[in-house]
């Protein structure tokens, strides 16, 4: 196996990891519905069981609707941007990376999904003039991936 492929996979699994490891903590050691001040009310550390998707969006959806949009697209999805990011032989590293950190943060919430029907998000900041949802360390794998890729576009631009 190549070092680039490596590389990918050990990003890819790192995320994956990271997540379900944090997860099964908060599983096992935080009170479901609790709130727990970590950094004052800036930061703090929850246990939701979320069944929708971004934010608890369509967690009261038909199954069927649930089905589709929460475990049969991403899949699809998924097994793109994995096929993109091990076929493309041209990507920069930062895309690579950001790729990567998709590809972990969305296989390790489709894991929950599949395993729990749910996905367990325990992390909430709140920034005085405006809060974020609750979240995982999967959403921020996903997010920072996103921002990753963001940039190397810019950078892709700016070398044209």
């Amino acid at each position: 196996m190549n070092k680039r492929i490596t590389f990918i996979l050990f990003l890819v699994v790192l995320n994956i990891g990271l997540d379900q490891y944090t997860k099964h903590i908060v599983r096992t050691e935080v009170t479901a519905g609790s709130r727990t001040e970590i950094v004052g009310e800036f930061l703090q550390l929850m246990n939701v069981e979320n069944s929708g998707a971004f934010l608890g969006m369509g967690s009261d959806s038909h199954p069927t609707i649930k089905l589709i949009f929460l475990l049969i697209l991403p899949v699809i999805v998924l097994s793109v941007v994995l096929y993109y990011l091990f076929t493309n032989k041209h990507l920069d590293s930062l895309s690579v990376i950001g790729f990567s950190c998709v590809a972990g943060g969305g296989i390790a919430n489709l894991y929950d999904r599949f395993l729990y029907g749910s996905v367990t998000d325990f992390l909430f900041m709140d920034f005085g003039f405006a809060q974020t949802g609750i979240f995982n360390v999967a959403d921020l794998s996903v997010t920072t991936g996103m921002i990753l890729l963001i940039i190397a576009s810019y950078k892709q631009k700016e070398k044209k």
